[in-house]
């Protein structure tokens, strides 16, 4: 496999400095855009009359009474919203090949998501508009770097983006018609814009089509230790894993002595605040983290000033999005509360809201599973905070996952420990072992190199003592006698890389489920660890 030639500073050719330029006059375009006062609520109200039209046109929008041009108010009150199993049947009628179903025409590609790695799989639709988002929300979070930069350097070089596998597996029921599926990151990287796959895009096709993670590390690694890369982009943990790679290859100690022009680390879908000590320190200190948030269903959000600013909402890519406060969800009466939904325009900061979308893939009030915050709402910039299914609230402490999280962070940062994952799941009462009340049981793994490792019961105290502090429903179950004080397992190296490995999610864009109200994952890992 032949290396990326290097594209130094002085060699740069003609057609570099065209992306450069193109990439800078769309940034400013973008910035003009962004600074128009209501733009974002404008710019829904543009994406949801264009999706009705769409939804019109489908067996789907006939049977819920969707017509061209009707109010808001009318879809709030006449559409339920909707999980992934009242979708499903539908999706199986396009997977099987039908027309019109949820979206005008075929459907030729669906994305293989389990939203965590402990759910169940899920075809999502992705249609030709989608794929359009997609590109254009990609391109946008990107300018939304080159505009905090203040110019368009990173686009000069190559970036690099561990996605998954572009291999795709055949739907056979969907003859006579062609359709595939696979991994979402691997369906968009086949459809990129061809100046950008020609001029930007690593680790080119075929590493891309390479499902064996530690073989496709180590093969992005011998193809780019001498390229010019100024962006990287993917998962914290695989890009630690590449970072060693790339050390023990070249015998630099960061990423910047392997690459002088790397500006730019493109990290979401986890939070960073375990990792970023580290990242840091693999990465070198001029680069900068740049966060985005993407999903399966969409491309949602992206940092477009300082990180605590949070993620601006990319809301004029075709999208429209709702918000239903986590207070009143409930799963199980969904179509009861259409009405306590709330559009972009009607949001109120400090408010945590359970997120719907209604995509040009044909997902209408599709709740994801993800909570979310705004920090702000002019513009509209969030945090992700967690998942409706992923969070402690066996004994109504309701603890989120955003808040284990900070929790797991500030200890291990107090011990000089590097957290590589954990997961939380209550520890019920049994009387017959005389365990009178609940509490929550922690499964941590800890990175090796520590001198001297805090015995559990100091970090369930500490833990204990932080999660106080963040969460009033704990404390108050914790004062009341209501919980005991939470048990802690140090784990031993590679426990969550076996649990991982056993489902079938190790690598690409698989993420560790952080908390659970059960013992699903809990009771796998107890088995698992010595």
């Amino acid at each position: 496999m032949k290396p990326v030639p290097l594209i130094g500073p002085r060699r740069a050719p003609w057609w570099r400095h065209a992306v450069v330029l193109g990439a800078a006059v769309h940034t400013a375009r973008i910035g003009r855009r962004l600074r128009a006062p209501h733009a974002a609520v404008r710019a829904q109200e543009t994406a949801f009359a264009a999706l009705v039209r769409g939804f019109a046109a489908t067996d789907f929008g006939r049977s819920e009474g969707i017509s061209p041009g009707m109010p808001y108010n009318v879809f709030r009150a006449r559409v339920a919203p909707r999980r992934y199993e009242e979708h499903a049947p539908w999706i199986e009628r396009m997977k099987r090949g039908e027309a019109d179903v949820l979206w005008p025409g075929h459907c030729r590609y669906f994305a293989v998501s389990s939203g965590t790695t402990a759910g169940r799989t899920k075809y999502l639709p992705v249609t030709e508009p989608m794929l359009a988002h997609f590109r254009r929300a990609g391109l946008e979070s990107l300018c939304y770097y080159a505009r905090r930069a203040g110019n368009a350097r990173v686009f000069r070089g190559r970036h690099l983006f561990l996605g998954g596998a572009t291999t795709l597996s055949p739907l056979p029921e969907a003859a006579p018609h062609a359709a595939w599926a696979g991994d979402l990151s691997g369906i968009t990287a086949l459809h990129l814009p061809g100046w950008a796959e020609k001029y930007l895009y690593e680790p080119g096709r075929e590493i891309a089509t390479m499902a064996d993670w530690p073989e496709k590390i180590r093969a992005i690694a011998g193809r780019t230790a001498g390229a010019d890369i100024t962006l990287v982009g993917g998962i914290p943990s695989w890009l630690l894993i590449l970072a060693e790679e790339l050390r023990r290859r070249t015998g630099k100690v960061s990423l910047s002595e392997v690459w002088p022009r790397f500006e730019c680390l493109v990290h979401g879908g986890v939070p960073i605040a375990p990792f970023a000590e580290e990242l840091r320190a693999a990465t070198g200190p001029q680069v900068n983290f740049h966060e985005v948030y993407p999903a399966s269903e969409g491309f949602i959000a992206a940092q477009d000033s300082d990180a605590a600013a949070g993620l601006r909402l990319i809301a004029d890519a075709g999208i429209f999005y709702e918000f239903l406060p986590l207070a009143r969800y409930d799963e199980r009466r969904l179509g009861e509360l259409a009405a306590e939904v709330v559009p972009l325009a009607e949001v109120r900061s400090d408010t945590d809201y359970v997120l719907l979308m209604t995509t040009p893939a044909g997902l209408c009030r599709y709740v994801i599973g993800d909570v979310v915050r705004f920090v702000g709402t002019e513009p509209p910039r969030l945090i992700y905070v967690g998942r409706t299914k992923l969070q402690l609230s066996a004994f109504g402490e309701h603890v989120i996952e955003l808040e284990v999280t900070d929790a797991v962070t500030e200890v291990a940062a107090r011990h000089g420990l590097k957290v590589a994952n954990f997961h939380v799941a209550p520890r019920f009462p049994d009387p017959a072992a005389a365990v009178p009340r609940g509490r929550h049981e922690w499964w941590i793994e800890f990175r090796a190199g520590v001198t001297e490792m805090p015995k559990p019961e100091t970090l369930a105290a500490d833990l204990d003592r932080v999660l106080q502090r963040l969460n009033d429903d704990y404390e108050a179950k914790r004062r009341g006698g209501g919980l005991e004080r939470p048990l802690v397992h140090a784990v031993a190296e590679g426990t969550f890389e076996r649990w991982l490995k056993a489902r079938g999610k190790w690598g690409g864009q698989n993420k560790m489920p952080r908390c659970r109200s059960d013992r699903e994952i809990a009771d796998e890992l107890a088995r698992l660890a010595p």
